[in-house]
């Protein structure tokens, strides 16, 4: 095949003027780059933008088209990306339409391609116009009502048109290539490859679609390269392939993530017409759903092996889809490795990432939960719809089933729990639900990729409505803590099989807020920060749990550093509670990972790449040898003080999870201790196995003499005479708890801090002048003495050190 892509001199007509921009590109980034409209992120600017989705809009390309395409038998025209409505022309000629920007689109260009002065054109149209018209037309259906009503009418990101953490930013434009294809006598239709693994070795089976319009000969070859370099080439159109010692793929964490080259060659009169080359990881991957003694299992396995998957939800890294790229995605997915995530769900009310989004998952050892893009509303099945969806779903699997990474095709986000809890009475969308998840879905999923396993809804028990929350199998997405007002310590009266949603919002850094406002705004009840907090009622819910754990801060930058605190304190409590129970839930997916825009949010990295307390928590609570702390104080009985008096249990139960392929032995230390760090009693060490993947319990520990307002317990897990694992617990609240001035210090030595404490200090915040750097730790309790902390990236600048002390 011949290609030339068609990146750049493309023109925006806006106002009777031509706005120079290259592909991606789109409506609201080239005016801003243009200087036509102001930052739609900054202050209330969101609210000027939109109209502008409300109009429709032209773009230009003028090129030559190059001599060797032009010689070739037969040409198209190919979108991999075009959001959304839009109808393309080439030299006058109508091409067609676009209308759903999960699909590429390809056009035929028989006798309309000249050698000089191509002139193409795109029409894109209001994506909210045709919302209104859809409205009208069918009657409006339920949706997420923290966005644009009509969504669901069109196969749009569904979070462009607003959520619960998202603009209302409905943009336009080509977010992907766009490319002039040309073949000779034939091209590459489809390319499957499955496998095969049995008794150590691994059989790929090679499934080659070839299209060819004129050749007496056709055939295809197939190179397969190993990690290692060597090549193997194998000719006259080979059905398999045998890997006698394969290298296999695993996650990160449970061993090496290796990968081999595949090329396809079409040969056609002896001559190479077309190839297709990916990447392979040679694994098996399933989900284990097997009854026990909890219920039924819900396990992604691996090479037989099951795993805990760790990590986050994922969405899109901008509502500018242009702005996100390569390098900044590979920096999102290199810092969930650096937290020790070895999981990501994509989101299902986003879009399907680009290429290099998996890939990069390969290559770092990240099992993805893939979503399909259909998220908390309900869908008209009409004809057309199942027919265009249809499409999209046939397109995306076929682009991403070849992946190491792919864990899993989930049909949507929360709708048939949502569906079930009355979002709907309707019989026809009830009905449309269940023949879009439980057959038009699955049966093409079926279909493209037999080896992938399909499940209808997250959350989900199964399908079909059977108790989708269900606490013995299936997935679960629980949200008592944050938007249910539960104290964290609610999240130890759940063992749910798999936790794919849960999270509890915080502000994002100080640095990011002041991108987005003027100084009289920094007061979160305000009309800005209100406009940067789409979650109904969020600060209200924010300020009390603050209520609940610390004094009042006594400046806005405590506010921010208190409600990270907040957040890292309550996914430590859910996951480090699953992890101990480990076996009966396999699964702890925080609910969220990124930011679109500068916001507050459930994300543990914000909008500028800026890590929160929580990634530097996930860091800590993910990591593949972990000692926890069950504790039972004032906070997990009654922390009201003018309850009835009662005698307060204080006690301790530690627990180590390994989450490797090795058995572990540890020792593990632990103290009572007052606030000057003075250990009271004796400092405890037990020697601990702890087999591969479990967790091990040890004895319970009631400490009733220690005082309720002073006294810590500070733990450590050692191997080979190195802490791998540390923590502390109070028995009270931080807002209640008689902290000692710590009197930190921080000093640079080389690439390492220093930190100094004269007494216990609680969630130890290291920050630089920008906000930005990434530490090998921070917010960290520490005993009085010293810390060493290294410098991964960033320049330790005006370098400021505080802990919960200093709140209020």
């Amino acid at each position: 095949m011949k290609k030339q892509q068609l990146t750049t001199g493309w023109q925006l007509l806006w106002n009777d003027r031509l706005l120079d921009t290259q592909v991606p590109f789109s409506v609201y980034s080239d005016l801003l780059s243009h200087g036509e409209i102001e930052d739609p992120f900054y202050r209330d600017n969101e609210k000027e933008a939109f109209p502008l989705s409300e109009k429709d809009y032209i773009y230009r390309l003028t090129f030559d088209a190059e001599e060797t395409l032009l010689s070739c038998g037969k040409q198209w025209l190919n979108f991999e990306g075009i959001d959304t409505l839009a109808e393309i022309y080439l030299n006058g000629v109508f091409l067609g339409k676009t209308f759903n920007m999960h699909r590429t689109w390809e056009f035929p260009l028989e006798n309309i391609l000249k050698e000089k002065g191509n002139l193409l054109e795109v029409r894109l149209y209001s994506p909210t116009r045709y919302m209104e018209e859809q409205i009208a037309l069918h009657g409006a259906i339920p949706c997420n009502t923290d966005t644009l009503d009509g969504f669901p009418f069109l196969r749009k990101s569904s979070c462009m048109s607003g959520w619960d953490w998202a603009p209302k930013l409905p943009d336009m434009g080509i977010f992907r290539q766009v490319t002039l294809l040309g073949g000779e006598n034939g091209r590459l239709l489809d390319v499957h490859l499955r496998q095969k693994h049995e008794n150590g070795r691994v059989w790929l089976y090679f499934h080659v679609d070839l299209e060819v319009w004129k050749a007496e000969e056709s055939s295809y070859r197939v190179t397969i390269i190993s990690p290692d370099g060597e090549s193997v080439v194998l000719k006259n159109s080979p059905k398999e392939a045998e890997i006698c010692s394969p290298s296999l793929w695993w996650p990160r964490g449970y061993g090496k993530q290796d990968l081999y080259t595949i090329k396809v060659e079409a040969v056609i009169d002896g001559k190479t017409e077309d190839m297709w080359e990916r990447r392979i990881g040679l694994r098996t991957m399933k989900m284990r759903l097997e009854k026990d003694q909890w219920g039924e299992s819900f396990a992604h396995e691996v090479n037989g092996v099951a795993v805990f998957a760790m990590g986050a939800d994922y969405i899109p890294e901008d509502s500018l889809l242009p702005r996100i790229r390569e390098e900044k995605t590979r920096k999102l997915l290199e810092q969930c490795a650096l937290a020790n995530y070895n999981a990501l769900r994509v989101w299902g009310g986003a879009y399907y990432p680009d290429d290099w989004f998996y890939d990069a998952c390969d290559e770092l050892g990240i099992i993805i939960w893939q979503d399909f893009m259909f998220a908390c509303s309900t869908y008209l099945l009409t004809e057309e719809f199942e027919e265009n969806i249809s499409h999209e779903i046939a397109q995306n699997v076929r682009r991403i089933r070849h992946h190491a990474c792919l864990g899993l095709w989930c049909g949507n986000n929360e709708m048939e729990d949502m569906i079930l809890c009355g979002y709907t009475e309707i019989p026809r969308l009830r009905g449309d639900y269940t023949r879009m998840y439980s057959y038009v879905i699955p049966k093409i999923v079926k279909k493209v990729d037999p080896d992938t396993f399909y499940w209808p809804s997250s959350p989900s028990s199964g399908g079909d409505f059977d108790e989708p929350q269900d606490e013995t199998r299936g997935d679960a997405h629980y949200w008592q803590v944050w938007h249910g007002y539960k104290p964290f310590p609610d999240y130890r009266k759940h063992n749910f099989r798999y936790a794919s949603e849960f999270g509890f919002e915080s502000l994002p850094s100080l640095k990011t807020i002041e991108a987005f406002t003027l100084p009289e705004d920094r007061n979160v009840f305000s009309y800005v920060m209100e406009k940067h907090q789409r979650s109904e009622n969020g600060y209200a819910k924010m300020m009390v749990y603050m209520s609940q754990y610390f004094k009042y801060p006594k400046d806005f930058s405590l506010l921010v550093y208190a409600s990270q605190l907040m957040q890292g304190q309550a996914m430590r409590y859910a996951v480090e509670h699953w992890r101990r129970h480990r076996g009966q839930c396999m699964g702890a997916i925080v609910w969220q990972l990124n930011d679109c825009w500068p916001v507050a949010s459930w994300s543990s990295i914000d909008y500028f790449g800026r890590w929160k307390a929580l990634h530097y928590f996930e860091k800590r609570f993910f990591a593949p040898v972990l000692v926890s702390c069950c504790e039972e104080g004032l906070l997990t009985q009654n922390p009201n003080p003018n309850a009835r008096p009662y005698e307060v249990e204080k006690s301790i139960h530690l627990n180590v999870a390994n989450e490797t392929r090795e058995d572990r032995r540890v020792t593990v230390c632990y103290s009572l201790r007052d606030k000057y760090s003075c250990v009271i009693g004796e400092e405890m060490k037990e020697e601990v196995f702890v087999p591969a993947l479990s967790s091990v319990w040890l004895e319970k520990e009631d400490l009733p003499h220690a005082r309720l307002y002073e006294d810590h317990v500070f733990y450590t897990c050692v191997q080979e005479g190195e802490v791998i694992s540390e923590g502390s617990v109070i028995f009270s609240m931080p807002k209640f708890h008689k902290y000692a001035d710590p009197e930190l210090t921080a000093r640079i030595e080389g690439e390492e801090i220093v930190v100094t404490a004269k007494a216990y200090a609680a969630s130890v915040e290291l920050l630089n002048e920008e906000e930005d750097w990434v530490l090998s730790d921070n917010y960290f309790d520490m005993e009085a003495g010293e810390k060493r902390v290294r410098i991964i990236s960033g320049k330790a600048k005006r370098v400021g050190v505080r802990s919960i002390y200093d709140i209020g």
